[in-house]
């Protein structure tokens, strides 16, 4: 075959790849868009592109007559914490096992690493009673509690990745200049670990606003639930027919998703390239 011909072919070919792939991933979002803007809950009478545009589903969620607002707000504080906790507690045991030797080390990298075998699922009985035990089910600080616990092994291991990348030569230097273990952790090895802990934040950021299955079985109360076990309330019994009202509030889920990526994207892509390459 013509050189010239088949390189033709092969582009050809990745460019119908991204277009598939552009259709599967823009086709449920254009729907879902497009639901929330239909008159009327129905989900059979919607179409994607509405024959009268309508408002009415957003100003609903931001009426007195729904929880909309509640549900986002207990997201927010949960994402936000579990976000915020993650970047220290993962920061400073990652920083543990790249910096010091200690016994254990390796056993506990291994541990780390076999944690990460087994989805949390698997724990949901034990950390339901665990959470009943000491008075913390039905509380967005249980599950605050699992959602950091669980991500640990994870975050960890892709932190130290990166911390290893860092020359001890840096850390050395601070030493010699006076600098305790502290100083140097916050002032040289924090300002350079910023691109990973982006991602470590974004991460851990994301996940409790669309996780559904933990927060539906730790969360018994209305006031508590977050936005995913909210907005199922809409469609989970055959007497709930308010789809359009379920896409709107999808669709604002996406909003402080996408400011914090746009806060935090200019140190994502060396972030994300980067963690893995050393372990």
């Amino acid at each position: 075959m013509d050189q010239k011909l088949k390189s033709k072919l092969e582009v050809t070919a990745i460019y119908l790849i991204i277009a598939i792939m552009t259709i599967i991933i823009f086709y449920p979002l254009l729907w879902t868009l497009g639901m929330s803007l239909n008159q009327g809950t129905s989900l059979y009478s919607s179409s994607i592109i509405p024959e009268n545009f309508s408002l009415e589903h957003y100003k609903w969620l931001f009426s007195e007559n729904s929880d909309y607002l509640i549900w986002y707000k207990n997201s927010l504080i949960v994402s936000t914490v579990v976000a915020f906790g993650s970047v220290v507690l993962t920061s400073l045991i990652a920083y543990a096992f790249s910096r010091y030797q200690f016994v254990g080390k390796k056993n506990g990298l291994y541990v780390f690493l076999l944690l990460q075998m087994f989805p949390v699922m698997m724990a949901m009985v034990a950390l339901y009673i665990f959470l009943n035990m000491i008075g913390l089910l039905d509380t967005l600080a249980g599950l605050i509690l699992i959602y950091l616990g669980g991500q640990i092994p994870f975050n960890a291991w892709l932190v130290k990745g990166y911390f290893d990348t860092i020359p001890r030569e840096l850390d050395q230097a601070a030493r010699i200049d006076g600098a305790g273990h502290l100083r140097v952790f916050w002032s040289i090895m924090l300002p350079l670990a910023k691109p990973i802990l982006a991602v470590v934040a974004l991460f851990n950021f994301m996940m409790p606003m669309f996780d559904f299955l933990l927060p539906s079985i730790v969360l018994n109360s209305e006031e508590n639930f977050t936005l995913a076990v909210g907005l199922f309330n809409f469609i989970n019994d055959q007497f709930s027919n308010n789809f359009t009202r379920f896409a709107a509030g999808s669709v604002l889920v996406a909003v402080p998703i996408a400011a914090i990526y746009l806060f935090l994207q200019r140190y994502l892509i060396s972030g994300l390239t980067a963690g893995g390459s050393k372990g």
